[in-house]
């Protein structure tokens, strides 16, 4: 759906659910999914406007909310929904999330985060156990519950997207036995509670200090560990290892408190299943970056090594799994994705020269005496400043910046940049040389290449360490060096 009717269609439900038309309507940054969300607001109400092509998906959502809504669980309420079940309205939790936090701390685990982790396991004890009782799992989008073939899937993407990609050696079929040795295995532990199955600080919003939980829909039965595994061994987050302990305590007597639970069976099952979780994300990181190259996924690849690194010693040596244990060693031993020694680059002599200009007043004279460099067209891109809500700002502003990350070909566009310009970078560094530049041009270089320089000059330097000077020539803003 093109970008007018789909706004149009955001206001006319929600002046059904709220009696007046919004007075802002703005689009809010993607998933990882292909979902688009916009807020909503007016005078006296907000929402979160969501338009999705999968209607059995937004079913599953629609159902499970209000079965969760009606039990009291943290979960957003599901305000309208479109006829045809495209688009609906849910609670506007606001736009904090466990992430948030998690990426702006400025100490290593401070009481506040410790809060709310502890706040947000509770729950999710809650959520698995109260959730699950009276669940209709015949409305699951998918499969009903997280068993042997769901665990197969999992293992398979990790051996096709990862193993193979990062060549990884292993024995084909002896690693195929082990993975249903292992699904068995991991199937003995009881299955009978409600799986978020994407339990990770991104779908924790933070209201009024309490967490509450989005993107469910991909749920099913399943057992209590793998829930707790994902939060807790979220390959990015990276928690201390006594924080995790910490949690893992705490949870522990809060689900004792809903259900009976054997605490030394529960670990004895937890480490194998924060190890699948590992694999099924290794898999998917594989895809997502070794596959189709993507920055984001290729820079988590290294976290989730730590995890497969520590969780090696923490899986029962009954388990005969010897193919699957090899590969696990050989992921540990791998220093391929070790990062770029930014050291070098600070005391290095290449120094970056970004722009962003109008074509209207042609393209910038390179600043070196010996020229090279790219210059990138993004002319082609979906333009903020056709719609009036964004004529008047720049690519800096949110707005802005989740309209070209949600309408436009523009996260593609600069994962292709960074291929490119990486080479060129890399190449530069270890021939010594002092000078690249790397322009991007648009009509009036006020949106799309103002967000594309600053995007391709934060990566450069916060990836190589390199000296950096960023030019807004239309804006008449002062020069930045990144340094």
């Amino acid at each position: 759906m093109d970008t007018k009717s789909l706004e149009k269609s955001f206001k006319q439900l929600y002046l059904t659910w709220a009696g007046e038309s919004p007075t802002s309507l703005l689009p809010l940054a993607p998933s990882g999914s292909k979902r688009i969300y916009y807020r909503a607001e007016s005078k006296n109400n907000s929402a979160i406007c969501t338009f999705n092509e999968d209607v059995a998906e937004n079913k599953t959502f629609i159902y499970f909310s209000q079965h969760f809504s009606a039990a009291g669980l943290p979960v957003p309420q599901v305000f309208e929904h479109a006829s045809d079940f495209k688009t609906y309205l849910q609670e506007d939790l606001g736009a904090t999330s466990l992430y948030s936090f998690l990426i702006n701390r400025k100490e290593k685990f401070s009481p506040t985060l410790t809060h709310l982790y502890e706040e947000s396991v509770s729950r999710l004890a809650s959520i698995q156990i109260k959730g699950h009782e009276n669940l209709d799992y015949d409305q699951c989008f998918g499969a009903k519950a997280f068993d042997k073939q769901s665990i197969l899937w999992d293992l398979n993407l990790f051996k096709y997207y990862f193993l193979k990609l990062a060549h990884i050696p292993f024995d084909e079929t002896k690693l195929e036995k082990d993975f249903s040795t292992f699904a068995d295995y991991l199937l003995q532990a009881p299955q009978n509670y409600f799986m978020f199955r994407d339990f990770q600080t991104r779908n924790i919003m933070i209201k009024n200090n309490k967490p509450y939980f989005i993107d469910y829909q991909g749920g099913r039965m399943g057992a209590l560990q793998y829930d707790l595994a994902s939060l807790l061994f979220q390959a990015k987050a990276n928690l201390p290892h006594d924080a995790r302990a910490h949690l893992l305590e705490h949870y522990l007597d809060k689900a004792s408190a809903l259900t009976t639970i054997d605490k030394q069976t529960f670990k004895q099952y937890y480490y194998p299943y924060a190890m699948v979780r590992s694999m099924q994300v290794l898999g998917a990181y594989g895809f997502r970056g070794l596959y189709e190259r993507k920055k984001h996924f290729l820079d988590s690849i290294p976290f989730a090594i730590n995890n497969v690194r520590w969780l090696i010693q923490q899986i029962s040596p009954n388990v005969e799994i010897p193919e699957l244990r090899k590969a696990w060693q050989a992921i540990a031993d791998n220093t391929s994705f070790d990062s770029f020694d930014r050291e070098s680059g600070k005391s290095a002599l290449l120094e970056i020269d970004i722009k962003s200009f109008s074509y209207k007043k042609g393209i910038p004279e390179t600043s070196s005496s010996h020229g090279g460099g790219f210059v990138f067209d993004c002319r082609f891109l979906h333009n903020p400043g056709r719609y009036e809500p964004y004529k008047h700002i720049t690519g800096r502003e949110e707005s802005v910046i989740n309209f070209l990350k949600q309408h436009s070909e523009m996260p593609t566009f600069l994962n292709n940049v960074r291929h490119i310009v990486d080479a060129a970078v890399q190449n530069y560094l270890e021939r010594s040389f002092d000078h690249l530049s790397i322009y991007f041009g648009c009509t009036g270089g006020m949106h799309r290449s103002v967000y594309a320089a600053d995007q391709i000059a934060h990566y450069l330097h916060d990836t190589y360490g390199v000296k950096v000077n960023l030019f807004h020539r239309e804006r008449g803003w002062d020069a930045e060096k990144l340094v």
